[in-house]
């Protein structure tokens, strides 16, 4: 196999959708659904991997992480806390200065529309940290 073919077939888009479809359960089906919603909220966002198989999403800079428990699925965003979250959907992590995590748990709906406000809203964030 050439490197780039090999490149192709380790890209993290792909070891997401490896992740996903390795999970099985409603945790593949939770980070299928909340990496949907972000890709719709900011159809330029980068995939990467990162820490040994956690999936990342970027857009001028980290926004969130997708990471899998037993119990969970947490999407922690980089500087939560710098975000205004009037749905909510922040319900961990809630001490810190920097970082809010949301914390899927199974059978609970996603607030599509929310998680992609705060999606817009870090990447804004990003932007403007980038522009100084």
């Amino acid at each position: 196999m050439s490197k780039a073919a090999a490149s192709e077939a380790e890209s993290p888009s792909r070891l997401i959708d490896a992740r996903i479809a390795e999970l099985g359960d409603w945790r593949g089906e939770t980070l299928a659904r909340v990496r949907a919603l972000i890709k719709e909220a900011e159809p330029e966002v980068v995939e990467t991997w990162k820490w040994r198989g956690v999936p990342v999403w970027e857009r001028d800079g980290m926004i969130c992480t997708g990471e899998t428990y037993k119990a969970a699925v947490k999407l922690t965003f980089a500087k939560g806390a710098a975000l205004d979250d009037p749905a909510g959907l922040f319900n961990s992590s809630l001490d810190g200065n920097v970082r809010r995590a949301i914390d899927l748990h199974e059978g609970e709906p996603v607030n599509g529309e929310a998680l992609k406000a705060l999606v817009r809203a870090a990447v804004a964030l990003n932007r403007s940290k980038g522009k100084k």
